[in-house]
């Protein structure tokens, strides 16, 4: 990976790695259907190479959260299949959010690296280490970002910020190694 030197060096301070979901985690549509009651139910669609990421993150005992506007379900169920230690949902005023994890995971807005795409969370990308907008992110969080991922949310956006994390940390070529796969 082929980093801007100010963007590594943010990346190797992070310990704990936020993201919204919607656009970030997926690629922001949500699906509809009903329930045998006739209830709507939401579904959305995660990537799965996102998602052994995020395991990656716990394994090197870096954390990771998201903070969601929106309330789903099926987000608690990814969060809980990746292990992650932050789960907050129907946010849409995330400072205090942001501040609350700050507190219980005893860390400074520098170990943070967050992942948006839409206006909601420009005010968070302004107050981390590392504020990182996908692909797909609006022009105006695009522009207050250190770093614009190539992959679209819900397209391995989050997979590639990882793996620069990893590979800031120095633990990128652990997890080749695990597996038996040169680098490119």
């Amino acid at each position: 990976m082929n980093l801007n030197p100010a963007v590594r060096n943010r990346a190797a301070k992070i310990k704990l790695l936020l993201m919204d979901v919607d656009g970030v985690l997926t690629n922001g549509k949500l699906y509809h259907f009903p329930d045998e009651e006739g209830n709507m139910i939401e579904t959305k669609g995660f990537d799965s190479q996102d998602g052994i990421a995020l395991q990656w993150m716990q394994w090197k005992g870096l954390q990771t959260g998201v903070i969601s506007g929106r309330e789903s379900l099926g987000t608690v169920e990814r969060a809980r299949q990746t292990k992650m230690n932050y789960v907050f949902q129907g946010h849409i005023e995330k400072i205090p959010i942001l501040e609350q994890i700050l507190g219980q995971a005893q860390m400074t807005a520098d170990e943070v690296a967050y992942i948006g795409d839409d206006l909601t969370d420009v005010v968070v990308m302004h107050r981390v280490g590392l504020a990182i907008a996908t692909a797909n992110a609006r022009p105006e969080v695009k522009r207050e970002a250190h770093y614009v991922t190539e992959a679209s949310g819900g397209n391995g956006a989050v997979r590639e910020v990882i793996e620069m994390i990893l590979e800031a940390w120095g633990f990128w070529q652990e997890i080749l190694d695990k597996y038996e796969a040169r680098r490119r």
